[in-house]
């Protein structure tokens, strides 16, 4: 199916869109209080409201079916029935038809795209929330991959986001198990931050340089982009070759290449996180390209961060505490000091306190977080789906937790997605780091 529609551009019209879905949000719930509460009743709940939401940030399209990506990647947020509808936009962008394609390069070079490539194929050949991606043919570079902003996305982002934090606050209003509205504040904060960065290709390309110069490593291909080439609506980049994950995981490849690609997929993202610093913060299964030998294509640059080299040692410093016994009587005051130092706890937090009224609260989450390090070798197809706090112990951390440090939803986020990629491939990995099991040079204090 080809649309030669651009979002949805009235004020009116979208907020038209996202009042009627929280009409309907309403509507749901009272019918769900109604029923007799069960397991399969919540799940059908949840299940609906994420079909509402879906239905109208997939109305809205433009940057809306972004945040709806991004939305159903932060399993802290939302329960695991609504994200379930809302991770459906991975797939579900439409694509151009060839006069978009052509107006978007003479805005940007003045010229058609037959003009500026020795072949350039007018079909796409993978469509995404923001941009469309074509081959091409360039002298001196081969087969390059061409991405294509959708019209008009840049326009939509600061009134989709007002959108969609309105629709949220009316999620509030139900039953479903959200957390407290600081937390909402700081993912919805960090999802516009993302989204005004992902318009600017410009941006990514300076990040694909810089990734391909510091991050490149065994295994792990990363493509150059072709500055001459590249506009803030286009970017022309090296063409990776390999396949999806699931066109991939089809051709039953061995479990030692899943392991292979699972163990560079772990050594890269750990080492860009607290060796490098900077991170690919938006790892879903189809910004990966894999190949038969078991090398690792990374795809799509422009949603990347940089994590101070405070947060990264606070962060090791609280999981290197968690992987101490349970019984350890420093255990709570190393985890406490470190939350503490990211600006997570209350300075006068004291550490009874600490483990009395939020340690049990945070237990299964920290188990889920940290349960890769438990074992020399970790099976990622025994990796259970991440936690979900309830409402009763999200009203116990908003007592405690004063904020969210600003980089925190994305590094929650990179280790999510990183989790969820590890266990899709059911790969063993030796997953001893440095900075984690309290050795090395870098290890924590």
């Amino acid at each position: 199916m080809v649309s030669d529609r651009a979002p949805r551009t009235s004020k009116l019209a979208r907020s038209a869109i996202t009042g009627l879905a929280a009409a309907r949000i309403g509507m749901a719930e009272v019918g769900h209080r109604t029923r007799r509460r069960t397991p399969a009743a919540q799940a059908e709940h949840e299940a609906a409201v994420g079909r509402i939401l879906f239905g109208a940030l997939g109305q809205l399209r433009g940057s809306a079916l972004k945040v709806s990506q991004l939305l159903s990647m932060h399993p802290q947020l939302l329960p695991e029935g609504v994200r379930r509808e809302l991770a459906r936009a991975h797939c579900q962008a439409l694509p151009l038809n060839r006069a978009l394609v052509g107006r978007v390069f003479r805005q940007a070079f003045g010229q058609e795209p037959e003009a500026l490539f020795d072949h350039f194929e007018p079909t796409a050949f993978a469509a995404a929330s923001l941009g469309q991606v074509h081959r091409a043919q360039l002298a001196g570079h081969g087969t390059v991959a061409v991405k294509v902003q959708y019209p008009g996305i840049a326009s939509t982002i600061a009134s989709d986001m007002q959108l969609v934090r309105g629709v949220l606050r009316t999620l509030a209003h139900t039953d479903l198990p959200l957390p407290e509205a600081p937390v909402v504040q700081a993912v919805m904060d960090e999802i516009e931050a993302t989204l005004l960065r992902e318009v600017d290709y410009l941006q990514e390309a300076a990040q694909l340089q810089w990734f391909a110069q510091h991050a490149a490593q065994p295994g792990v291909v990363i493509a150059r982009p072709v500055l001459s080439h590249t506009r803030a609506q286009v970017l022309t980049q090296q063409f990776l070759p390999g396949q999806p994950l699931q066109a991939w995981l089809a051709t039953r490849p061995r479990q030692a290449l899943r392991d292979q690609a699972g163990q560079r997929l772990w050594d890269w993202f750990l080492h860009c996180t607290f060796v490098l610093g900077r991170v690919h913060a938006d790892p879903h299964p189809g910004n990966f390209v894999f190949t038969p030998d078991g090398a690792v294509g990374v795809l799509d640059f422009g949603c990347t961060r940089e994590l101070s080299a405070p947060f990264r040692h606070h962060v090791a410093s609280a999981w290197s505490a968690l992987l101490r016994p349970a019984g350890d009587p420093q255990r709570d005051a190393q985890v406490l000091q470190a939350y503490q130092a990211l600006g997570l706890a209350r300075p006068d937090l004291a550490v009874p306190t600490y483990a009395r009224d939020i340690a049990p609260v945070l237990a299964e989450m920290q188990a889920w977080q940290v349960e890769p390090f438990t074992r020399p070798v970790f099976d990622f197809g025994t990796k259970a789906p991440v936690p979900l706090t309830p409402p009763a112990h999200q009203r116990v951390l908003g007592e405690h937790l004063v904020q969210v440090p600003r980089e925190m939803p994305v590094f929650e986020r990179m280790w999510m997605g990183l989790m969820h990629l590890l266990t899709l491939l059911g790969a063993r990995v030796h997953t001893h780091h440095p900075q984690i099991h309290g050795s090395g040079p870098h290890s924590p204090a």
